[in-house]
C-alpha cells in the first residue's frame, strides 16, 4: 500500500510540472521588428508601386495587415517612448527628438521582466538615457551611421559604468540582424519566454544603401506620386513654410553627390563604382527646374528603396531562422515603423505632420493559432496601443494609467463594439527640423481636423472626397455641422488623454531640492554704464531707459544657472511703452524672459527651443507697477503684480540646461528667449530689480512689492 501511493504521489507530480511546462511553453515569445521611417506605400502587401518585399509581406500573407494604424507624434524618439510607456508624449516626458527619456517610469521591458519574460533590444534606441528593463541590449549610439557603427552593450565586461562600447565593421542592418541572431540562437533563456526588440536604423536619412543593393533599381524609373508638385494652395501657411520639399531642401549629402563620411577603403570603391559614372552624367547634364526635381525623386527614391531592400532581405533571414528552429509556432511577429514618411508625395520627404502619409504606419502582425492568414482590418489602431497587446499575449496585468488599448480581440477576428472611432495627435518640435508647425487634431474614419495652435489656423478635410488632403473645407458653410462635431471630438480626446498643453517635468524632482537664493539685486545706486542716467523717486534710485538696449549684461556661469530651478524675477517698473524686456537670460534654445508685449507682462520659459509662456493682465502705461513672475517647484508659472497673483497660472516647466546667452536687463540681449524678433528694448523706468533661485516666501514677496 505505501509503494501504491508513492505511485500515486509520484504520477501526481510529474502531471503537475507537465502542467506547469505546458502552461509556460504556451506563453508566446514577442518579436517586434521596427524599422525607422518605413512608408506603408513602399511595402508590398500595401500595394506599393515602387518596390516588392516578399519577406515583409510573408508576415501579412501570414497574419493580418492594419490598414489604419496610425502614431500619436510622427517623429523617431517620441514614437519610441510611446511604445515603451503606452502614454502620449506628454505622460511621458519625451515630446521631441533631443529629450532625454526618464528611464526610472514605468516601461513595457519592466513589466515583461517582472511577468517573467526574458527582454533584449537590439538595434536603434534614439532616446539618449541608457535603456532599463532590458535583460540585454545591443543598441546604436545616437542615430548610428549606415556603416561600421560604434554600438554599446550591457554585455560582457562593462566595469563601472554597467555599459561598454563595440566597434563593428560592415553594414548595419545587417550587423543589428545577426546580433539579433546571436541572441536567440546563443544567448537567451530557452526556459523562458522572451520579448525582442529588433529594430533597424534603415532606411532613415541619408539613405544610404547596404553593398548588396548600391545598383538595385538603375535601370527602373520609380513611379512619381501624384502630388510630387502640389503647390499647398488649398491649406494654411504651415504646409507651404516647411522646410522638407525634395526640390529645395535636399542637400548634396543626400543626393550622393559628395564622397560619404565613415567608409572603408573597400566600401568607398564600391561606392565610387557605383555612383560615380552617374554623377558625372548628371553634372553634364546641367539640369534645371522641372527636370531637376524630377532627377532628384528618382535619385532620392532609389536610394530610399535600396535600404528598404536590405531591411525586407534581413528580416527574411530572421522568420528563416524561426522557422527552422521552430520557434516561429510560438512566437508573435509583429512589424512597423516609427512613423510614416513621405516618398515625394508632396513633394516632400521626412514625416511630422497629421497628413495621411506621416500619420499612419505600417503594421503587420503573424500569430500562429490567433490570426488568420491573410487577414486585414481598418479598425483604428495606434502604436499608444503596442505595450498593451504585448502585455496581453503575455497574460500580464495592463497598468491602468496606460492610455492604449489591447488590439489582441482584433486579431482574433473579435473587434470589440467600442472600439475607437477617432484618434488623437499632438506633434510638438517647433522651431526645429524642417520647420514643421506645433499642431494637433483628430481623425475619424471620413474627416481629419487639425489645429496649428501657435499660428491659430484651423483645417478640415474630407478624407472620402479629398484622400489626397489637398483642399482645407474649414471654411466651407456646408460642412459646418461636421466642423462643430469634430470640435467636440477634439475636446473630448484632449480630455481623455490629459493634453492640456502641460508636458510631465521628470526632473521637477531637482527643482523641490533648490534653496532659496538671491543671485540679482539691483538698486541702482551705483555700477551701471556712464550713459544710463539715474532718478529719486518712490522706489528708490531708478534706471531711466530710453530704448537704448541693456544696462546690465553678465554672464552665464554657474552661478547663473537656471536649469530646473523655480524662480522669482520682477522689478519695479514705470512704463513709457507697451513693449519691452525687463531681464532675460539665454536665447532660442534654452532661457527665460519677462518682458511686456502691449502693455501685457509676460514670463516665458524656454527649453530645448521648446517656448511656453503664462500672462498677466494690462498695466497702465506711466504708472509705478511691481511686477514679477513666481515659477514654483513643479514648473507652474504665474504673473503677480503689486505682490499679489494676477492672471492665470500655467505648467511651463523649467529651463532644462545652463543657457549658452548671458542674462541682460532692460533688453533681451541674446538669441531671443521670447516670442518677440527684436530685442525689445525697455523704455520707461526700472528700480529695485530682483532675481531669486528657489521658493520665494509669499511674506518677502509682498514686502518687495510695497
Amino acid at each position: 500500500m505505501p509503494r501504491a501511493r508513492s505511485m500515486i504521489y509520484t504520477l501526481l507530480t510529474l502531471a503537475m510540472l507537465a502542467t506547469t511546462c505546458l502552461a509556460k511553453d504556451q506563453r508566446p515569445n514577442i518579436l517586434f521588428i521596427f524599422s525607422d521611417d518605413h512608408a506603408y506605400q513602399a511595402i508590398g502587401c500595401y500595394g506599393s508601386r515602387v518596390n516588392k518585399t516578399p519577406n515583409l509581406d510573408r508576415i501579412a500573407n501570414e497574419g493580418m495587415r492594419f490598414d489604419r494604424c496610425f502614431v500619436t507624434n510622427s517623429i523617431c524618439g517620441p514614437s519610441r517612448a510611446v511604445i515603451l510607456t503606452g502614454k502620449y508624449s506628454h505622460l511621458n516626458g519625451f515630446v521631441r527628438n533631443g529629450n532625454t527619456f526618464n528611464g526610472k517610469q514605468q516601461n513595457v521591458a519592466k513589466l515583461l521582466g517582472q511577468a517573467g519574460y526574458q527582454t533584449a533590444l537590439v538595434g536603434k534606441w534614439h532616446l539618449k538615457s541608457e535603456p532599463t528593463g532590458f535583460d540585454y541590449y545591443h543598441r546604436l549610439i545616437g542615430q548610428g551611421p549606415y556603416y561600421n557603427p560604434t554600438m554599446r552593450t550591457n554585455a560582457g565586461d562593462v566595469g563601472t559604468q554597467g555599459h561598454r562600447d563595440v566597434k563593428h565593421t560592415g553594414y548595419t542592418t545587417e550587423i543589428i540582424t545577426d546580433l539579433a541572431l546571436d541572441w536567440l540562437k546563443e544567448d537567451r533563456d530557452q526556459e523562458r519566454p522572451f520579448l525582442l526588440m529588433y529594430q533597424h536604423k534603415a532606411p532613415h536619412r541619408n539613405w544610404q544603401p547596404g553593398p548588396k543593393q548600391l545598383t538595385n533599381y538603375d535601370d527602373v524609373t520609380i513611379p512619381e506620386p501624384e502630388t510630387l508638385y502640389d503647390d499647398y494652395s488649398g491649406r494654411t501657411s504651415a504646409a507651404r513654410n516647411q522646410a522638407m520639399t525634395v526640390a529645395r531642401h535636399m542637400n548634396p549629402n543626400d543626393l550622393k553627390l559628395v564622397p560619404q563620411r565613415g567608409l572603408t577603403a573597400e566600401q568607398t570603391a564600391a561606392w565610387d563604382k557605383a555612383y560615380g559614372p552617374k554623377n558625372k552624367a548628371f553634372e553634364a547634364a546641367k539640369l534645371e527646374g522641372k527636370e531637376l526635381l524630377q532627377w532628384k525623386y528618382q535619385r532620392y527614391a532609389k536610394d530610399y528603396l535600396r535600404c528598404i531592400d536590405s531591411v525586407d532581405e534581413n528580416v527574411g533571414r530572421v522568420l528563416d531562422y524561426l522557422d527552422a528552429s521552430g520557434l516561429a509556432d510560438n512566437t508573435i511577429v509583429i512589424y512597423s515603423s516609427d512613423q510614416g514618411w513621405y516618398l515625394g508625395e508632396h513633394g516632400w520627404y521626412d514625416k511630422r505632420w497629421m497628413y495621411e502619409e506621416s500619420f499612419r504606419t505600417p503594421l503587420m502582425v503573424r500569430w500562429p493559432g490567433k490570426v488568420k492568414p491573410g487577414s486585414v482590418s481598418d479598425a483604428m489602431v495606434m502604436n499608444l496601443d503596442f505595450p498593451e497587446l504585448f502585455l496581453d499575449a503575455a497574460g500580464a496585468k495592463i497598468p491602468a494609467d496606460m492610455q492604449g488599448r489591447s488590439f489582441a480581440p482584433i486579431l482574433k477576428g473579435q473587434q470589440p463594439d467600442d472600439w475607437r472611432q477617432s484618434v488623437y495627435y499632438h506633434y510638438y518640435e517647433f522651431p526645429g527640423a524642417h520647420s514643421v508647425a506645433k499642431h494637433y487634431g483628430v481623425r475619424t474614419r471620413q474627416h481629419k481636423l487639425i489645429h496649428f495652435y501657435e499660428l491659430d489656423e484651423w483645417e478640415l478635410f474630407d478624407l472620402e472626397k479629398d484622400p489626397h488632403e489637398l483642399k482645407s473645407v474649414y471654411d466651407d458653410p456646408t460642412y459646418a455641422d461636421v466642423l462643430v462635431k469634430m470640435h467636440q471630438e477634439l475636446d473630448r480626446l484632449r480630455n481623455q488623454y490629459q493634453d492640456d498643453g502641460s508636458v510631465v517635468e521628470f526632473d521637477s524632482a531637482q527643482a523641490r531640492e533648490v534653496k532659496l537664493q538671491q543671485v540679482l539685486g539691483l538698486d541702482f545706486a551705483d555700477d551701471l554704464p556712464r550713459n544710463v542716467k539715474t532718478i529719486k523717486g518712490p522706489r528708490g534710485t531708478a534706471a531711466q531707459l530710453t530704448g537704448g538696449g541693456a544696462i546690465v549684461t553678465l554672464p552665464s556661469t554657474d552661478r547663473l544657472n537656471p536649469a530646473y530651478k523655480p524662480l522669482v524675477v520682477g522689478a519695479w517698473c514705470r512704463l513709457d511703452e507697451a513693449d519691452g524686456v525687463v531681464v532675460a537670460q539665454g536665447g532660442e534654445s534654452q532661457g527665460f524672459s519677462l518682458f511686456v508685449q502691449r502693455n501685457i507682462p509676460v514670463f516665458a520659459i524656454r527649453s530645448e527651443g521648446v517656448l511656453k509662456q503664462v500672462r498677466g493682465p494690462r498695466v497702465t502705461l506711466g504708472e509705478w507697477t511691481h511686477i514679477a513672475a513666481v515659477l514654483d517647484a513643479n514648473g507652474q508659472a504665474q504673473i503677480y503684480l503689486n505682490g499679489k497673483p494676477a492672471g492665470k497660472q500655467r505648467k511651463v516647466g523649467f529651463v532644462s540646461a545652463r543657457p549658452a546667452d548671458g542674462m541682460t536687463v532692460g533688453e533681451d540681449g541674446g538669441s531671443l528667449v521670447g516670442p518677440y524678433t527684436s530685442t525689445q528694448p525697455l523704455t520707461g523706468l526700472l528700480a529695485d530689480v530682483r532675481l531669486y533661485w528657489g521658493p520665494l516666501p509669499a511674506e518677502t514677496l509682498a514686502a518687495w512689492a510695497e
